[in-house]
């Protein structure tokens, strides 16, 4: 059974939700603020937080950009904003899918399933069968561990979302892949969210990859076509 957190201020949004996704198979703890969030996380760890933007103290972005840099469970946002920017904040502090206010309960049931899914999927490729450390310029990609570690051995925390789409990279160095080949090969052919999500998470890998502003980009580019991973990688 997946293990949900679900955080919101309006108790009777929490109460409907719980009692909904509990009935289609979840085990779901539930939260009002930043620190019954953190004291949830302590009980046990979740597969998934749902988490709403308005929240009293700290915002639900900001509680989303303290998890990214804490911990590697997957971020589904909540919010009443429905700007097509709001939606790039979002997804560039980490989120791996946002669902704008009002919605469908079956929507985000469906939204649940589909991270679950994405992320259940790759930690069970990774179970089947060891798989190697992809290293690049003296970059290190443990796909077992899902971990990130730089040239300095420093471990660099990634989304769900970042993790699948640099390990397509590392998988198809020197090659010009398309927005909707990434998008396909880091998400499968079912995937929901829209074009401008790749555009986003390649520049969150970025900021990680590329720390001197001088050096040669690692994912270029290609203009009106794609991007393209430009480092060789080596297998250990």
């Amino acid at each position: 059974m997946s293990h949900l957190i679900l955080v919101d201020d309006d108790l009777e949004v929490l109460a409907l939700l719980q009692k909904f996704l509990q009935q289609h198979g979840y085990s779901v703890e539930i939260a009002t603020d930043g620190p019954s969030l953190w004291q949830a996380l302590e009980k046990r760890a979740p597969d998934l937080i749902i988490l709403d933007v308005m929240l009293p103290g700290d915002s639900g972005l900001v509680l989303c950009q303290r998890l990214r840099a804490e911990h590697s469970v997957a971020v589904i946002m909540l919010t009443a904003l429905g700007e097509p920017s709001d939606r790039v904040v979002g997804l560039e502090l980490g989120a791996d899918d946002y669902l704008t206010k009002p919605f469908d309960a079956r929507e985000l049931l469906a939204r649940v399933r589909a991270v679950l899914r994405r992320t259940g999927e790759a930690r069970s490729t990774a179970s089947d069968a060891p798989r190697p450390i992809l290293e690049f310029a003296e970059w290190q990609l443990d796909v077992t561990r899902r971990e990130l570690r730089s040239p300095e051995k420093v471990m660099i925390p990634l989304s769900a979302g970042e993790f699948e789409l640099l390990l397509v990279f590392a998988e198809h160095p020197r090659r010009v892949l398309t927005r909707q080949q990434l998008l396909d090969l880091a998400r499968g052919e079912r995937h929901d969210a829209f074009d401008r999500s790749i555009d986003v998470q390649v520049s969150r890998l970025r900021r990680k990859l590329e720390s001197e502003p001088t050096a040669a980009p690692m994912i270029r580019t290609i203009r009106n076509v794609g991007y393209l991973f430009t480092p060789s990688v080596a297998n250990r």
